[in-house]
């Protein structure tokens, strides 16, 4: 989508070099072991638990910053990271149908994006790069490290396979749903990197919080997925920390 944006002048195409790309290689393989490992925990467990675990990224976030960019934080931050990982473990003890891939797929993909935004925040400096246009230069180059890797490990045969399983599973609407769901999923990113520059990080905060919410209940309800009381207080909890969190990070 955005290399058709580039081309019709939709949106402007970024003035880059080599150096951006070199700089751009780390990004892209955290980017692209944070959705594989999202993609698998999904595959394992509800959509709803993923989202919940994955709540737990700022403990991530303020655990790699300490150890390798030796960054502090005030006091509050830290205590915020109580009720997210207290919630995330109430979740996960309590989860009916708790499968080890799923959470570790989560947790890996937490800790992944962490990686990614810190590499970010790196590669941006001093560079004249929209964070919506530096998000796509990293989509397309996940995209170069992953089909040789998914070439080897399940290569056409296998693909062939699963294609024709998910048409048996879903009929024809699958390709659909596919479709639909890569535009939107492109459409959600864009929109957050161009919703950062126009409105403030608290509001930014708060509609990200809503939207987590958003996602756990929907999927709750579409799905139909059985949940106890005590799960549903344990993602309360996570998400009002990481809502805590992310406003103490920005004070």
């Amino acid at each position: 989508m955005m290399l058709v944006s580039w081309v019709t002048r939709i949106a402007e195409p970024p003035k880059i070099d080599f150096e951006f790309w070199k700089t751009l290689v780390p990004v892209a393989v955290a980017h692209t072991i944070g959705h594989v490992a999202g993609a698998v925990s999904m595959s394992k467990v509800t959509v709803s638990f993923t989202h919940i675990i994955k709540s737990g990224e700022p403990a991530f976030s303020v655990l790699v910053s300490r150890v390798l960019l030796g960054e502090t934080f005030p006091v509050l931050v830290y205590l915020s990271l109580l009720p997210i990982i207290g919630g995330c473990t109430l979740t996960a003890a309590t989860e009916l149908d708790f499968n080890m891939i799923g959470f570790m797929g989560a947790m890996i993909s937490n800790l992944a994006f962490v990686f990614r935004n810190i590499f970010s925040k790196k590669g941006m400096k001093g560079r004249s790069v929209s964070g919506m246009n530096y998000y796509a230069c990293s989509s397309i180059m996940s995209l170069f490290i992953l089909t040789p890797f998914a070439i080897v490990v399940e290569g056409p045969q296998m693909w062939s396979i699963g294609w024709q399983t998910a048409l048996a599973q879903n009929g024809p609407n699958f390709v659909w749903w596919v479709a639909v769901q890569s535009i939107f999923y492109h459409l959600y990113n864009q929109v957050s990197y161009m919703s950062l520059d126009q409105i403030s990080p608290l509001t930014f905060s708060i509609g990200n919080t809503m939207k987590r919410i958003f996602v756990i209940v929907s999927s709750i309800i579409i799905f139909r997925t059985p949940i106890q009381p005590i799960n549903a207080i344990g993602a309360a909890i996570a998400i009002l920390g990481t809502f805590l969190y992310s406003q103490q990070a920005k004070a």
